[in-house]
C-alpha cells in the first residue's frame, strides 16, 4: 500500500467517533465515542489501520507517523502534567491493538510503557505505594518480553510460580515489595538471555517497539486462524491505541473489572460482570485470579458501582444493544476503558433482540438483523435429559450454552489430533489462552477450573457458538499429568466427560440428549402463543414470524419421501424443491434395477420396467399426499451405474471362487460381464442423468408415467398436486427437447387414460458449467430452471467432493486459499457469476422462467443472501436447515430494504 504524504495517521480520542471503525478500529472509535458523551475515559490517542497497512505491506511505518506520534504524545503529556520515563511522577501508556471487529485475545497489548529502572522508584514516591510501583514494572517487562521481544511466556510465569512458593504464598498479591524487586531481576535476565538484548530503558523506544509489536500481531498465526474462523478480511489491519495509565492495583481501593449490561449467556437484564480488587486488566480476562460477581462491588465501593451502573444504562441506551465493558476503579476513581457491542450466545441474542423492540430502542427489522441463521441453527441442536441417570462432578459458571459430549484432552495439539482422528473431545484447561484458539475450534466444547463469563475462554467460545463451562473451581486441572480430579475421583485423558453450558453442570460419562424445545415448536409440538412457552421459543417466533412476512425468496425442502416432506412442512417448507428419485431404486427395489441393466432384448427391458411403475407411482402418490397443494419438483433418475451394481472387485472374487468351486452361477457371469462394460473410471462424469434416460430406452418414460399418473390419482381423489418434473445434468438443449418431446407424449397418453387435466411443467437443473454458459438456448425447452450447487460447484472447480473434502482441504482451508468451503458457502466469484448470468440470459429467453437452487447452498446462510440478490424464486435445503433458510430470506429482504432506503 502506497503512502498518501497528506494522510493523518493520528487521531485523538476527542478526534474520532463510532462510524470511524474502519479507520480507528473498534476500540478505538468506542472510546472516541465515549469521550464525545462525556464519560470518564483517559486520555489518548489512536495510530490508524492505514498506518497499519502501509507497515504491513513495507515493513517500515509510515515516514510521518513518528511526528505524529510525537506531537499527540507532547499534547497528552500537557494535558496529563507528566512526561513519558520522566524519572519522577513519570506518565505511563497503554498500548493495545483494536481491528474493526473483535478480537478478543488474539492480538496484544502492553501495559504501563514507561517505566525504567529509574522511572519506577519516581512511580512509588508519587503513588505512595513501593509494592505497586515494583508490581506494575514486573508486569511490562513481562508483557513486553512475551509481546514485543518474543520470549517464552512460560518462563516469567515459572518464575513468578517459583517466587510465590518461596515465600509460601498462593497468590501474587501476597508478594511484597522485596519480593517483587527481586522478580524484576530475575525477569530481566531472563529477557536478556531469551532475547539476545537487554529489557530497554528508554521509555520512546518502549512505545515504538510496542506499536511495531501490535501490528504484527495482526499476522500472527492465532489471529490469522481466528479471522478464518469468524470470516473477517485479512486486509483490514489493526489500529493502536495509546492511553494514559489508570491503575486497578494500587491497592484495595482500585481494581478492574468487566460488566455487561444484560447476560450474555441468557440475554435476560441484571448486574453481570466480573471485578477484582488490587489488580490490572488483564488479571481479569486471563481468569488467573478468580473474580467476585460485579453486584459484590456496591458493597466494596458503593460510589463507583453507582456510577458505573448510571454508565452501564448510558451506553445500552445510546449504542441501543447489548454492550461489554471495560473498567478500573483507582483508589475511588471510575475510568473507562473499553466498550463495545457485546458477544452473546444465540439465545441470548433472539431474547435481547425482542427485548429491545419492545423497550423501543429498535424495530422489527433491526432485530431482524440482530440475529442470523448459524445461531438459530445452535438453538436446534439437542440439549441433555434432565431426567436421564448422571453422575455430577462439578459445577462451573455457564459461559456459553449447549451440550458437549467428548473424550477428556488436557491441551490443545492432542485435541487437534484426536479430532481429526474422528474422536469428540472437551478440551480442559486451567485457564485457556489465545495459544490454544487450535484446540477451541476443534473440540466439542470448553472446561476450565478457573475464570469467569468475561474470561478468555468464555469470550472466544461464545463468540465461535462453541459450548463452554468456566470457573469449575472444584476441579483440580493437571495438564502435566493429564488428568483432573475432583471429589478423589481422577478423569484421565480419554475419559469422556459431557459438559452443559446452559447449566454450568460437568458430568462423567456421556450424558443423552433430547430435542431443542426450539425444534419442538417448528415442528408443532409447542405453541409459542402458550402461557408455559419457553420465553426463547416466544423471542424465535416473533423474529420468524417477520422474516416470512418481509421475505421474497420461497424456501422449500429437499425430501424422497412422505415422512420427509411432512417435516419439511412443519417446518415451514413451501413445496419440495428436490426429490431424488434414485433413492426410491434402493434396497429391495436394487434387483430390479439390475434385471433392467441387465436386458438384453426390448422383452426383458420392458418387464423390468413395469415391475418399476407402481413402485414409483406409489412413491409419488404418498409424496403428492404429503405436500397437497404445494410444488413438488422430482428430478428423473441422476445417478452414476456404479450405484446400483455390485463393487467390480466383490464381484470378481466371488465369480472367481465359483469358477474354481466348478458351481459358477450363470447370472452372476452376467452381472460381472455388465459390470465390467459399464465400469467408469470417473463415473460422476460418465453415464448419468440425462445421458442415461436417453441410453436406456423406457427409463425417463416410464418415471415420467409414475409421476403423470400419480398427479392424475391425487387430482381425481380431490386433491391438488403440482408436479413438477427435473431433467438432471443437461449440457446442451438438445437433449432437453429430445426427453420433453418424450414426456409430453406421456403425460398426453395419462391425460387421455384418466380424463385428468394435468398441468405438469418441466424443466432442467443446471449443473454444468456449458449449462450456464448456454441457459439462453436451454430456456427455450424449459419452464424452470434449478441450480443444482453440488455439481456445478464440482464442475467449475475441478473437484471430486468425495475425495477432496479429505484430502486436501484442510491445508487449503489452513493456507487461507479457502476462507470456507466452497461446497459449503457459494464461491460467488466463480460458481456464483454462472449462477448470476445463467439466470439472467433464461429470463430474457422465457421472462417468466421459474428460478431456484436445489444444493446443499440453499440451506447456508451466506449464500442465501447471494440467491436473494441475484433474484432467484426460491431455494431448497434439507428439512432442518428450513427454518435458517426462512430467517436468511427475511434477513437479505430486509436488509436489501435498507440498503435502497439508503
Amino acid at each position: 500500500m502506497s503512502e498518501n504524504k497528506d494522510q493523518k495517521f493520528v487521531y485523538d480520542f476527542t478526534e474520532g467517533n463510532r462510524d470511524l471503525k474502519d479507520l480507528l478500529g473498534g476500540k478505538g472509535a468506542n472510546l472516541a465515542e465515549m469521550t464525545n458523551l462525556g464519560l470518564p475515559v483517559p486520555p489518548g490517542f489512536t495510530i490508524t489501520t492505514e498506518a497499519c497497512k502501509v507497515y504491513l505491506a513495507s515493513g517500515e511505518a509510515p515516514a510521518a507517523l513518528r511526528d505524529e506520534v510525537s506531537a499527540h504524545l507532547a499534547a497528552l503529556e500537557a494535558k496529563m502534567g507528566k512526561k513519558l520515563g520522566q524519572s519522577d511522577d513519570p506518565l505511563l501508556v497503554s498500548v493495545r491493538s483494536g481491528a474493526k471487529f473483535s478480537m478478543p485475545g488474539m492480538m496484544d497489548t502492553v501495559l504501563n510503557i514507561g517505566l525504567s529502572d529509574e522511572s519506577v522508584a519516581g512511580l512509588a514516591a508519587q503513588a505512595g505505594n513501593e509494592r505497586f510501583a515494583w508490581d506494575s514494572y514486573r508486569r511490562l517487562i513481562q508483557m513486553f518480553g512475551k509481546t514485543v521481544l518474543g520470549v517464552d511466556g512460560e518462563l516469567f510465569e515459572e518464575a513468578l510460580d517459583e517466587a510465590k512458593a518461596a515465600k509460601k504464598v498462593a497468590v501474587d498479591t501476597d508478594l511484597d515489595a522485596a519480593d517483587l524487586k527481586k522478580l524484576v531481576i530475575r525477569f530481566k535476565k531472563i529477557v536478556a538471555e531469551q532475547a539476545g538484548r537487554e529489557f530497554p530503558q528508554e521509555a520512546r523506544e518502549q512505545l515504538d517497539l510496542a506499536v511495531e509489536a501490535v501490528f504484527n500481531s495482526w499476522n500472527t498465526d492465532r489471529a490469522k486462524l481466528y479471522r478464518r474462523q469468524e470470516r473477517i478480511p485479512s486486509d483490514l489491519g489493526t489500529a493502536v491505541n495509546i492511553c494514559s495509565m489508570v491503575f486497578g492495583n494500587l491497592g484495595p481501593d482500585s481494581g478492574t473489572g468487566v460488566a455487561f449490561t444484560r447476560d450474555p449467556a441468557s440475554g435476560h437484564a441484571g448486574v453481570y460482570g466480573d471485578y477484582l480488587q488490587n489488580a490490572q486488566g488483564e488479571d481479569v480476562v486471563a481468569g488467573i485470579r478468580n473474580t467476585v460477581p460485579l453486584a459484590d462491588l456496591e458493597s466494596i465501593d458503593k460510589a463507583s458501582y453507582d456510577q458505573l451502573m448510571t454508565i452501564m444504562t448510558t451506553l445500552e441506551t445510546h449504542y441501543k444493544d447489548l454492550c461489554d465493558i471495560e473498567f478500573t476503579i483507582e483508589r475511588g476513581q471510575l475510568w473507562m476503558l473499553q466498550t463495545r457491542v457485546g458477544k452473546r450466545t444465540a439465545g441470548a441474542a433472539f431474547r435481547i433482540a425482542t427485548q429491545l423492540v419492545d423497550q423501543g430502542l429498535i424495530d422489527e427489522a433491526e432485530a431482524l438483523q440482530r440475529v442470523n441463521g448459524a445461531q438459530l441453527a445452535q438453538l436446534m441442536f439437542p440439549r441433555f435429559d434432565e431426567g436421564a441417570s448422571t453422575e455430577l462432578l462439578g459445577r462451573g459458571i455457564a459461559a456459553s450454552p449447549g451440550a458437549a459430549v467428548g473424550k477428556a484432552v488436557f491441551d490443545s495439539y492432542t485435541a487437534v489430533k484426536w479430532s481429526r482422528s474422528g474422536e469428540k473431545v472437551i478440551l480442559i484447561r486451567r485457564e485457556t489462552n489465545p495459544d490454544d484458539l487450535d484446540g477451541m475450534i476443534a473440540a466439542e466444547g470448553i472446561l476450565t477450573s478457573r475464570g469467569g463469563k468475561t474470561s478468555h475462554a468464555a469470550v472466544v467460545a461464545r463468540g465461535m457458538g462453541k459450548t463452554c463451562v468456566c470457573g469449575a473451581e472444584d476441579l483440580e486441572v493437571d495438564t502435566k499429568r493429564r488428568r483432573m480430579t475432583v471429589g478423589g475421583k481422577v478423569i484421565e485423558e480419554g475419559d469422556v466427560v459431557s459438559i452443559d453450558g446452559s447449566t454450568g453442570k460437568v458430568y462423567l460419562g456421556e450424558v443423552p440428549v433430547v430435542p431443542s424445545p426450539v425444534v419442538e415448536y417448528f415442528e408443532g409440538r409447542m405453541h409459542a402463543g402458550a402461557d408455559d412457552a419457553d420465553e426463547l421459543v416466544q423471542a424465535v417466533h416473533r423474529i420468524m414470524a417477520y422474516a416470512d412476512r418481509v421475505r421474497r425468496l420461497r424456501v422449500r425442502a429437499n425430501a424422497d419421501n412422505a415422512e420427509d416432506a411432512l417435516r419439511a412442512r412443519r417446518f415451514g417448507a413451501q413445496g419440495i424443491g428436490l426429490c431424488r428419485t434414485e433413492h426410491m431404486f434402493l434396497g429391495e427395489r436394487r434387483e430390479l434395477v439390475e434385471h433392467l441393466i441387465l436386458a438384453d432384448t426390448d422383452k426383458e427391458r420392458e418387464e423390468a420396467l413395469s415391475a418399476l411403475l407402481p413402485l414409483q407411482k406409489k412413491d409419488f402418490v404418498e409424496l403428492f399426499e404429503a405436500m397437497d397443494g404445494l410444488p413438488v419438483t422430482v428430478r428423473l433418475l441422476d445417478p452414476p451405474l456404479h450405484e446400483f451394481l455390485p463393487d467390480i472387485t466383490e464381484l470378481s472374487v466371488r465369480v472367481a471362487l465359483a469358477e474354481a468351486r466348478k458351481d459358477a452361477n450363470e447370472n452372476d457371469l452376467r452381472l460381472l460381464q455388465a459390470v465390467h462394460k459399464l465400469h467408469e473410471q470417473n463415473p460422476m462424469l460418465g453415464l448419468r442423468g440425462v445421458r442415461l434416460g436417453l441410453v436406456i430406452p423406457g427409463l425417463f418414460a416410464m418415471q415420467v408415467r409414475a409421476i403423470a399418473e400419480a398427479a392424475a390419482e391425487r387430482k381425481n381423489a380431490k386433491g391438488d398436486p403440482r408436479a413438477e418434473i427435473m431433467v438432471p445434468l443437461v449440457g446442451t438443449v438438445q437433449e432437453l427437447e429430445i426427453v420433453r418431446e418424450e414426456a409430453d407424449a406421456v403425460i398426453a397418453e395419462v391425460e387421455a387414460a384418466t380424463g385428468t387435466s394435468l398441468k405438469l411443467s418441466i424443466g432442467t437443473m443446471i449443473e454444468l458449467p456449458r449449462a450456464a454458459l448456454t441457459a439462453g438456448q436451454i430456456a427455450e425447452a424449459a419452464q424452470f430452471f434449478s441450480f443444482g450447487t453440488n455439481d456445478l460447484t464440482q464442475t467449475v472447480w475441478g473437484f471430486s467432493r468425495d475425495d477432496v473434502e479429505a484430502s486436501f482441504f484442510t491445508a487449503y482451508l489452513e493456507k487461507g486459499i479457502f476462507g470456507v468451503s466452497p461446497f459449503e458457502t457459494i464461491d460467488k466469484d466463480g460458481v456464483g457469476a454462472l449462477v448470476r448470468s445463467a439466470a439472467q440470459a433464461g429470463r430474457e429467453t422465457r421472462p417468466d422462467l421459474k428460478l431456484g437452487v436445489c444444493g446443499e447452498h440453499g440451506g447456508d446462510p451466506e449464500s442465501v443472501h447471494f440467491f436473494h440478490e441475484v433474484g432467484l424464486d426460491y431455494v431448497s435445503c434439507s428439512p432442518f436447515r428450513i427454518p435458517v433458510a426462512r430467517l436468511e430470506a427475511g434477513r437479505a429482504a430486509a436488509e436489501s430494504k435498507g440498503s435502497d432506503s439508503r
